[in-house]
């Protein structure tokens, strides 16, 4: 008979193993962000993918800035806990919010 160790099961129960990272997908589409406000965790990444036929940018001035090419995507890996409004540099009335948590 083999013996348990109860701290294996403590340690599931108390979500102690890490949390796997997520991909946050934004599509922008006739000059729009969707969805416009996206939640996420440090770790997680947000991926942009850009359906119209000229560049965007996904910008929070004095921050970040993520150029996304024409018919393609982009990226960013979120570091820490903010919640930033960004926009197009380009199209200044394209306006996302994005919330990140602990």
């Amino acid at each position: 008979m083999s013996k348990r160790h109860p701290w294996i099961a403590l340690a599931l129960a108390m979500g102690a193993l890490p949390a796997q990272a997520e991909t946050v997908q934004v599509t922008i589409d006739k000059l729009v962000f969707s969805p416009a406000t996206v939640e996420a965790k440090v770790g997680d990444t947000i991926v942009w993918v850009n359906k119209d036929v000229f560049a965007h940018t996904a910008t929070v001035n004095g921050d970040w800035d993520v150029m996304i090419p024409p018919k393609k995507s982009a990226s960013l890996t979120l570091k820490k806990v903010e919640s930033v409004d960004y926009s197009c540099r380009f199209h200044p009335n394209m306006k996302g919010h994005l919330t990140v948590t602990p």
